[in-house]
């Protein structure tokens, strides 16, 4: 059945929420003004790990530094 209500324009254009907030997120970081923009981009790395299973058990883990994809 279909429903008359509105639906929000970031799913009309096709996008998730997730992809519309991070566009919104990088269009907001690159108006700022020094100093304030190199401390919000510096904070924009990402820092994560992650580990190969073999026979139920963890080998040994790799640390990763990534930057968001824009």
């Amino acid at each position: 059945m279909a429903s008359n209500a509105a639906v929000p324009f970031w799913r009309a254009a096709g996008m998730t929420y997730i992809t519309y907030s991070n566009i919104c997120a990088n269009l907001v970081r690159n108006c700022l003004k020094e100093p304030h923009k190199s401390e919000v981009l510096s904070r924009e790395k990402v820092h994560f790990a992650f580990s190969v299973w073999k026979e139920g058990k963890p080998l040994k883990p790799v640390t990763r530094l990534d930057s968001p994809q824009e």
